[in-house]
């Protein structure tokens, strides 16, 4: 599982610039499906075909939070805006990495501000100048941090575990998978952070019999978290009842926590009083689907170094191959 995560962790991919990581993604599970192409909006969309069962769609998406150029001052500092929910308190003194490969710096004003915004901060490129800072980096180009990976035993840290980690999830569930009567539709989705969009376009197309988000989850168990989660990193993959995006399909909801037992593994319930998974989009597709999701708990979720426990990766693995062989009917 450690390689499979690394691979996934490489490759660029903010919102709407997710091709990197779906060609990286699409070589690695070419060789467990049926059928695979991508939609107009660029999700990657792999089909391994069933004999008459249910249509399960599965959604993890690819896209990560980032930068985006706006202008540049007279200096030849970055100013930039956010792509998706980038957290400022986390984002000065990191390294950043462009599209174009150039590299920078971010930080925010006053130096040493104990309030940062995301207005406040700039990405230096080295520039003395706004001719020579957008000739290097030109409006619109857009940035993610730096990758930088840290074992800590059975934990891993690193920038894009939301949602990588889930991707390389749902790669080794591809992989792992018997035969069954059901339909897999593995949807490696775009945009997320941005509003579900990609999910949304799938999930219309797919027109699955039941739907499955794989996300992290903000998982407690660190100094003073506000509010208290009671999910905990190592603990097993949790599963939702409800987010301020969707309430969890009982069938759904029940039938993962059914798909624990079968596979013996450890898991959590989560309720989460914000935030959203594709699983708010897939669901009401089309008529409506039955949806859920299944989430692993990490740790600093929207941070350069999101945490996550590789047994409870492994264990959702466990957990959703049971669910789509033993559950579904």
């Amino acid at each position: 599982m450690k390689d499979l995560l690394l691979s996934m962790l490489r490759p660029f991919g903010p919102s709407g610039s997710e091709a990197p990581i779906s060609a990286a993604i699409a070589e690695r599970i070419r060789p467990f499906v049926d059928e695979i192409k991508t939609d107009a909006l660029g999700n990657l969309i792999a089909v391994r075909r069933g004999k008459g069962g249910k249509r399960v769609m599965f959604s993890a998406h690819m896209d990560s939070i980032g930068y985006i150029v706006l202008d540049a001052d007279k200096e030849g500092f970055l100013r930039v805006s956010n792509i998706g929910g980038v957290n400022p308190a986390t984002a000065a003194g990191r390294h950043v990495v462009f599209a174009n490969g150039v590299a920078g710096v971010v930080y925010s004003e006053p130096l040493g501000s104990d309030k940062p915004a995301i207005g406040k901060l700039f990405i230096d490129v080295g520039a003395s100048s706004a001719e020579e800072a957008l000739a290097k980096v030109p409006l619109g180009t857009m940035a993610v941090v730096a990758h930088q990976w840290s074992e800590m035993g059975d934990l891993v840290a690193a920038p894009f575990m939301d949602d990588r980690a889930a991707c390389a999830v749902l790669a080794a569930l591809l992989e792992a998978l018997g035969p069954t009567d059901n339909e897999v539709c593995a949807v490696f989705s775009t945009q997320e952070e941005v509003g579900l969009r990609g999910a949304r376009a799938a999930a219309y197309a797919v027109n699955p019999d039941i739907g499955v988000a794989i996300d992290v989850t903000p998982a407690g168990g660190v100094p003073k978290a506000d509010p208290p989660l009671p999910v905990r990193v190592g603990q097993g993959p949790a599963v939702k009842v409800k987010d301020a995006a969707s309430i969890s399909t009982p069938l759904v909801r029940d039938g993962l926590v059914a798909a624990a037992g079968e596979a013996g593994v450890p898991f959590q319930y989560e309720v989460l009083p914000y935030g959203g998974t594709d699983a708010g989009a897939i669901m009401s597709a089309r008529g409506g689907v039955p949806s859920g999701t299944l989430s692993i708990p990490c740790r600093y979720v929207h941070s350069p170094v999101e945490t996550v426990s590789l047994t409870d990766m492994e264990n959702a693995v466990k957990l959703l191959k049971a669910y789509v062989e033993k559950i579904v009917r």
